[in-house]
């Protein structure tokens, strides 16, 4: 469970094992809020970037039934997201445990 800032929305969270079982199975939508440039020198295949400084909860990706899951470098940025998220009541609560470090950590496929 991850609480964010001045916050006590409960956000779901996955690890990277279990996210990238998702994916394979068409079952998951990443979207990405890191910035940018970030993003750019590598992120998760597939994934949308979406930019916590810009996002908005409005403009997230029709999902098709999948699970949406926010990740950002280390969970900071995707928690701050799934607030956003709530405040808008969007259905949206899964982040990615660790981010895209723990994505990298566990070995698992980069794109750039």
């Amino acid at each position: 469970m991850a609480v964010g800032i001045g916050k006590s929305v409960k956000h779901r969270e996955i690890d990277a094992a279990a996210l990238d079982a998702m994916i394979k199975a068409q079952h998951a939508l990443v979207v990405d809020v890191r910035e940018v440039d970030e993003f750019a020198a590598g992120h998760i295949p597939g994934a949308i970037n979406m930019p916590l400084s810009t996002f908005r909860a409005s403009k997230l990706p029709d999902h098709k039934g999948k699970t949406l899951v926010l990740n950002c470098l280390g969970g900071k940025r995707s928690a701050q997201a799934l607030d956003k998220c709530a405040g808008a009541k969007a259905p949206v609560d899964t982040h990615l445990t660790g981010g895209f470090g723990a994505w990298k950590s566990a070995g698992l496929p980069i794109e750039r």
